[in-house]
């Protein structure tokens, strides 16, 4: 591995030190790291609202809801194992494994793609975390009454320039401190939410175990029937994680091995969807029980609590839980992706930059501008398109190039290279993107295709990667 990762020849163009392969020797990560990937992935705020929500949306049996959730957890764990083993094998990021399919320089295409959906929800999860932190310092001072100013107030603002400001340390001390900042969110985020658990568990006393009942009973119905509300359920966790599934690499690149990499998976998907959603089941029962109505937002849970200590830490957990899924999903995968367009210019650092410069923007209008303008299908429409490039990207190194890689040509614009292509450009693999494309697109954009929900990413990384693998051979 050590000749492998001297890169003898490399390209200015597609080379800097936060794209150059990580030694074996020089790697950090074990399953624990891994392991908090996820546990932050899960645990922020929507990640609980939608696990809540599951139980209660569909009338399913609430074994039925479980297994379905260990299922979904289980199929992305397959797909990130799949996506994170060469990244692992060659200690490189997204954007430079994509080079193998996509060419040296086709792989900018789905770099930047990725880039501008997560800069997008950078900024919009800045402002959520700021909420976060809103709530706080009013739990602490009271709620201003003040101007308003682009729909916040100012201690609204305050909470927001706070947030961005500590977003912009921590990647500025790089991924050692974001590493150690998931592994204490992860964890910090469990335990408070198992202390809410215990106490609406204490409030409801007996109720609780009635409407737990009730949720296991299955007491509603679903249009299409039992099977159809199961693969909803599915769907919807599999589309929930896709956004992390394409980028998986620009983590599993710090992991010793591959063990290590399978086993933070399989702790931090299927287990840790499955725990984490028993808390919010029980707590959302809870409320049923004590106040009479079904509540999945837990920042209304905690204002029913009514509990200022329990408000601070509460505060605290929501800040910890939004910036860590900040990272995982949104800003660790554009400064990589940005590097990658112009690595003489732009470094891990200045990719956070611009990506914090996007952010400070986006959030700072989310609420007056953004959120009104029905931007999201904009938006989606750029993470569906993503769909078909995983296809690609799978079956060219398992099927095609049969698991190896050529290291060094990764890094050249040798028009002899192996990864040159057409001009850089792979003409097979944007053929069959372009092919797949259309129908992601229309997931999106044409009604009657919706009822497809999640599956329409996994459709579309499976038609992808099957056109490809059809031209390919040819």
């Amino acid at each position: 591995m050590s000749d492998e990762l001297n890169i003898q020849n490399r390209d200015p163009s597609l080379y800097n030190e936060d794209l150059a392969p990580i030694p074996r020797e020089k790697r950090t990560w074990g399953w624990f790291e891994i392991f908090n990937v996820w546990a932050n992935d899960v645990q922020s705020l929507f990640g609980y609202t939608l696990a809540a929500s599951l139980f209660i949306s569909y009338g399913l049996n609430g074994w039925v809801v479980f297994a379905a959730l260990l299922i979904a957890g289980a199929f992305i764990m397959w797909l990130v194992n799949l996506m994170g083993k060469p990244s692992v094998e060659y200690g490189i990021p997204f954007p430079v494994m994509a080079r193998a399919s996509m060419g040296v320089r086709g792989a900018n295409f789905p770099a930047i793609v990725r880039a501008i959906v997560a800069i997008f929800w950078y900024g919009a999860q800045t402002y959520f975390a700021s909420t976060a932190v809103s709530l706080l310092l009013g739990s602490i001072f009271g709620k201003s009454e003040g101007a308003m100013f682009l729909g916040m107030s100012g201690i609204d603002w305050i909470s927001f320039l706070l947030v961005w400001a500590f977003q912009i340390w921590l990647f500025w001390n790089g991924v050692d401190w974001i590493s150690k900042f998931l592994n204490l969110a992860g964890p910090f985020v469990y335990i408070v939410m198992i202390i809410l658990a215990v106490v609406i568990w204490v409030k409801a006393g007996s109720g609780l175990f009635s409407e737990l009942g009730n949720i296991f009973q299955g007491m509603g119905n679903h249009e299409g029937g039992g099977f159809a509300a199961f693969l909803a359920v599915v769907g919807t966790m599999i589309a929930y994680f896709a956004a992390v599934v394409i980028n998986y690499g620009d983590f599993s690149r710090f992991v010793k091995t591959q063990g290590d990499m399978k086993k933070g998976n399989l702790i931090g998907l299927p287990l840790n969807i499955a725990f984490f959603s028993l808390i919010a089941l029980v707590v959302t029962a809870g409320t049923v029980a004590i106040w009479g109505e079904t509540l999945t937002s837990p920042t209304d849970i905690i204002s029913r609590v009514d509990s200022l200590p329990l408000t601070i830490v509460a505060a605290i957990m929501f800040f910890a839980a939004t910036v860590g899924i900040n990272l995982v999903a949104n800003f660790v995968p554009p400064a990589y992706d940005l590097a990658n367009l112009m690595p003489q210019k732009i470094n891990f650092r200045i990719g956070g930059l611009i990506t914090s410069g996007f952010a400070l923007i986006i959030g700072g209008l989310w609420v007056s501008t953004i959120s009104q303008i029905g931007i999201f299908s904009f938006v989606n429409t750029l993470g569906a398109i993503l769909a078909p490039v995983y296809g690609i990207m799978i079956v060219d190194y398992y099927m095609v190039k049969h698991g190896k890689l050529d290291i060094q040509q990764l890094f050249t614009a040798d028009p002899s290279g192996q990864y040159y292509y057409d001009n850089g450009w792979n003409k097979r693999a944007l053929f069959a993107f372009a092919i797949t494309a259309i129908f992601s697109v229309c997931t999106v954009w044409v009604p009657d295709l919706q009822f497809l929900s999640g599956y329409a990413w996994v459709i579309g990384a499976a038609l992808g990667g099957a056109i490809y693998y059809l031209i390919a051979k040819k």
